[in-house]
């Protein structure tokens, strides 16, 4: 469920209390470990991490008026879910991070990059980290222009 709140604060604020703990607490760990270069705020309805327009002017190919991506937190209706960069299906990072989950003995419920879990004991906090930690700007921009052709990028209007 997305959100039309203007702010980090306001968003969580406006979740049950379980949740709100649960995504302040995995909110504080992802800031722990976050590149400095990347940025918080929200993005599509959602708690986003991203690379602001002031170092990627070009934005994201779908919406250059957005931000590109790196990582986002939600509260959907019968889970809350964190989105991580580069945990496609296929990269080292995605075989890394499945490894680490099973490692931990914890149940990994995961699409594409999005990883849902019903309570924060759910995740390994310190693998979520690590998996942040994995990633600079330099190497999110680098990543995503990788694969993303020039052709499939917009500019902004």
């Amino acid at each position: 469920m997305t959100s039309a709140v203007a702010t980090v604060e306001e968003y969580l604020a406006s979740l049950p209390a379980d949740r709100q703990s649960a995504l302040r607490t995995l909110r504080d760990a992802i800031l722990e470990a976050l590149d400095p270069g990347f940025a918080e705020g929200m993005q599509y309805g959602m708690i986003g991490y991203f690379v602001p327009h002031a170092r990627y002017p070009a934005g994201y190919h779908c919406d250059p008026k957005q931000p590109l991506p790196f990582a986002a937190l939600a509260s959907q209706k019968n889970y809350m879910s964190v989105y991580l960069f580069g945990l496609y299906p296929g990269t080292p990072n995605r075989a890394w991070f499945e490894a680490e989950f099973a490692k931990r003995g914890k149940k990994l419920d995961m699409g594409a990059g999005c990883v849902r879990f019903k309570k924060l004991d759910d995740l390994p906090l310190d693998v979520i980290q690590e998996a942040v930690r994995k990633w600079t700007v330099d190497s999110a921009i680098a990543r995503y222009e990788a694969t993303i052709p020039p052709t499939k990028r917009k500019t902004k209007a």
